[in-house]
Parts: C-alpha cells; sequence; structure tokens
C-alpha cells in the first residue's frame, strides 16, 4: 500500500468502514490505544441498548479498553434519525478535539458515516397523505411492498439500501410519490464543509473468507445468547429498530414460520446480502481507502510509529 507517516497540523477524523464481520472494532480498538483516542460508533443498530449479541456490539472487555460513544445510547423505543445523530456527533467532536488530535469513527451504517463527513442533503417536505399512503403499503404489503415499490421507482437507491430497514424504504418512497423524482437524485449535494481533516479506510477481505467470517459470527451469536435476547424482545417486534437482520428471522421462528435451523440459515443469508449493500455503498465513495488485513499493521504505524503489532 505504501503509507507515508501522516501528519497534520488540523484535528483528525479517522473513518474505519467496511462490511459486517470485517473487523472493524478490533482494528479500531488497536489503531485507538495506540493514538490514545477514542472511537465513536457509526453502527445505527448499536445504538440501542436492548441489542447487544445480534448487533456485534463491542463487548464490556472492548468497551473498557477504549472509551465509546454512541454505544447502548438510546432504546429501541426511542425515537432517533441520521439527522440527529448527525448533530450529536458534530458537537462531541467540537469537545474531543478539545483534548484529542485524532479522533476514530467506525461502523456499518455507510449513511451515518456520510452525514458526519459530507452532512445530509436536503430533502423536499412531504404531505402527510404521501407518508400515509406509504404507511399503509407497509400494512398491507409488509417489508416486501416496500423494497419491489422502491426497486420499481429507483434501481440505483434500491442497491445500496439496507432492504430490511423500513423507514429508509419508506422515507424513499415518501420522496419519490411526493416529487415524481427519484430518491437518489436528492441526494447528489455538495459535501459540507468540516472544519477537520478526514482520512477514510475500508476493510477489504476476498469474498469466500468474508461469508465463512459471517458464518462463523452467526454461530457465535448463537451460542453467546442471541436466541434469549430475541426472545426476550420478541413482545416489541413490532417496533422498526427490531425489523432487523438477526432478530425478525428468529421472530419469524417463534411464529412458528420455520425451524430454528432454518431461521439461522436465513440470518447467515440476509447478512451475506447486507454485506454485499454495505461494500456497494462504500464503493460508491472515492474518497476512501481499501486496505486487507495484512496492512492494517501499517496503517497504525502511519499514523503512530511507535505502536503494538499483531493485529490479525
Amino acid at each position: 500500500m505504501g503509507l507515508f507517516r501522516i501528519k497534520s497540523n488540523m484535528k483528525t477524523l479517522i473513518v474505519i468502514a467496511g462490511p459486517t464481520a470485517s473487523g472493524k472494532t478490533a482494528f479500531s480498538i488497536t489503531l485507538a490505544k495506540a493514538l490514545n483516542t477514542v472511537i465513536i460508533s457509526a453502527d445505527s443498530r448499536q445504538f440501542y441498548k436492548e441489542m447487544s449479541i445480534g448487533t456485534a456490539a463491542p463487548t464490556p472487555e472492548e468497551l473498557l479498553q477504549v472509551k465509546h460513544y454512541f454505544v447502548h445510547n438510546i432504546s429501541i423505543e426511542d425515537k432517533y434519525d441520521v439527522a440527529d445523530y448527525e448533530r450529536e456527533v458534530l458537537a462531541l467532536l467540537d469537545e474531543l478535539f478539545k483534548t484529542y488530535d485524532n479522533v476514530i469513527l467506525t461502523g456499518g451504517s455507510g449513511l451515518f458515516i456520510d452525514a458526519v463527513c459530507n452532512g445530509i442533503d436536503e430533502m423536499p417536505d412531504v404531505q402527510p397523505e404521501i407518508r400515509k399512503k406509504v404507511e399503509k403499503l407497509l400494512q398491507e404489503g409488509g417489508i416486501n411492498a416496500l423494497s419491489k415499490e422502491v426497486q420499481l421507482l429507483d434501481t440505483e437507491y434500491f442497491a445500496i439500501v439496507d432492504q430490511q430497514n423500513p423507514r429508509r424504504l419508506q422515507r424513499a418512497l415518501e420522496i419519490c410519490y411526493q416529487t415524481g423524482k427519484t430518491f437518489t437524485s436528492f441526494r447528489q449535494g455538495n459535501a459540507a464543509k468540516r472544519d477537520f481533516k478526514i482520512i477514510k479506510y475500508a476493510l477489504l477481505w476476498d469474498r469466500q473468507t468474508l461469508i465463512e467470517r459471517i458464518d462463523r459470527r452467526v454461530d457465535m451469536m448463537m451460542e453467546q445468547g442471541l436466541l434469549e435476547e430475541a426472545k426476550a424482545l420478541y413482545t416489541k417486534r413490532q417496533l422498526n429498530a427490531l425489523n432487523t437482520v438477526g432478530y425478525k428471522e428468529l421472530f419469524a421462528y417463534f411464529d412458528g414460520q420455520c425451524s430454528l435451523v432454518e431461521a439461522v440459515e436465513q440470518i447467515k443469508i440476509h447478512t451475506r446480502q447486507y454485506a454485499k449493500r454495505q461494500m456497494t455503498w462504500l464503493r460508491r465513495d472515492a474518497g476512501y481507502q481499501w486496505i486487507t488485513p495484512e496492512e492494517l499493521d501499517e496503517v497504525v504505524t502511519a499514523f503512530a510509529p511507535v505502536a503494538p503489532t499483531g493485529l490479525q
């Protein structure tokens, strides 16, 4: 990769992105310890304090190693969106940069990373009747109806959106119905100016290895108690936060729609599909430097010449 030693007089936000199961948490902790800094999570599923195992949130031991922000900071019943996140992270960075020269932002939610780095595109106001129309579509046809409609009206956004996230699908349809244009066409604005430097890395694995890591992680989640975690949340399964991979498949098992073995296999399949969409999202952004597992030590050394090794 040929990285040179990185020096800058500006405060720096170091973004560590990548698909699910690519090792973002472990690498970010290693880098944070080498730089004596903190980590801000950009994984929207890890915000929820009721969801730990199924979201692969940092463990209590990992949270003790490095201070993390935006992990288990809200409830599944709280109303919270990317605009809230952008506002709160920027305010936090103002404070953190008084103490730290570098801060790490890591997670698998590309939309939330982009909000911090580039700002949020201004969207047209949506009339109440349009919102009701989209809500009715969800109620009558479920998330599959939303997904099919987004695929029909905005193929480009469909390729990168989390197709298991009803709120994002609803938002895209609301804009499409309101304006007669694609949601994508409103996501082309100029990046907001930030008063800190941004360096972005994305973790790269070969496809088969990543699939094996995903499958192994799902098996580990089941061993760690994902079934019990999902069972405790079952009565609140109607919440948008729980309409996500790892939970909805087990809810289907509780409803008698499939066997436990089938539910676990569906979690693996849907997680692989999610990882593919994450990669598509990241590849849209030429600002990312893609790094392989063999290059992780080199990245740490580029920022902190005297740093621990053995990151794999």
